[in-house]
């Protein structure tokens, strides 16, 4: 532990699992108390279990109620609110237009914005008195590296991203100088539970469950990395740290250097490098 969230109050929102739980250790690791609002009961549970002294309050991210009873847990226990992060979000399995039928489009529409936009937005307007009661706060949204590329899920998807891409940069310019807003631009992560649309009948597949998954992640990044949610979860602890309170309306791009093109082939055995 180095230390770097000593004294920091922080709500993770979608923390039962993948990113979002990673980041809840990384925190606590790092001196955070930590509060968390996730939806699923059955991960509520186990984070109760495991982590005693974490807040836990089990709700839908995309209601008003639920983050407002978060934040009013995290204030209660921590007697304010230094930082929020959010980790909800949904797939839709690489559907582009023409694999949507007319009758799907529009509630497959509402299903994904709602669970990967408006979820944010829930989170952050109900933080904003807390965090404003603060002289220096941080909002730490996940983006994706579909915010930036298209080609790393459908049409749905990659849109919805976009759209986190531009709160952070809106959220950001309307929230300063009190409250610094930044994003996190994972590329393709193994181990986390993100599943796909129920209007699309794809509710009980997860991504993580695709065959070669390691492998086909490693083999499209120029660092030949598979990713994991602990690999991310230090671009979030820089982030909501005083380390970066330069940094605002930016983004970090853990994605193994997805961005700079496709990977590099690797050396023969031997080969000079």
């Amino acid at each position: 532990m180095t230390g770097w969230l000593d004294g920091k109050r922080a709500l993770v929102v979608g923390a039962g699992s993948g990113i979002g739980r990673a980041v809840v250790d990384a925190f606590l690791d790092e001196g955070a108390r930590v509060a968390v609002l996730e939806r699923d009961r059955a991960k509520c549970t186990l984070l109760e279990s495991q982590l005693p002294e974490v807040p836990v309050t089990q709700g839908d991210a995309i209601t008003a109620e639920a983050n407002e009873r978060a934040v009013a847990a995290a204030v209660a226990a921590f007697g304010g609110l230094d930082t929020l992060v959010t980790c909800v979000g949904i797939f839709d399995f690489y559907k582009g237009i023409t694999d949507i039928s007319t009758a799907e489009l529009a509630p497959a529409f509402d299903e994904m914005f709602t669970t990967n936009v408006l979820s944010h937005l829930q989170s952050v307007k109900a933080a904003l008195p807390a965090l404003r009661a603060q002289e220096h706060a941080s909002v730490v949204l996940t983006e994706s590296a579909s915010s930036f590329y298209p080609g790393r899920g459908g049409v749905l998807y990659v849109a919805s991203k976009f759209a986190v891409r531009g709160l952070v940069s809106t959220l950001a310019y309307e929230l300063a100088p009190q409250i610094r807003v930044n994003g996190v631009a994972p590329g393709g992560t193994l181990n986390t539970d993100l599943r796909g649309l129920q209007h699309l009948s794809l509710d009980h597949i997860r991504l993580d469950d695709t065959p070669n998954r390691a492998r086909d992640l490693a083999a499209r990044t120029p660092l030949n990395v598979a990713l994991t949610p602990q690999d991310h979860a230090w671009s979030y602890v820089f982030l909501a740290s005083d380390r970066s309170r330069g940094i605002t309306g930016g983004s970090t791009h853990p994605d193994g250097g997805f961005g700079m093109g496709p990977a590099r082939p690797s050396p023969r055995p031997g080969a000079e490098t």
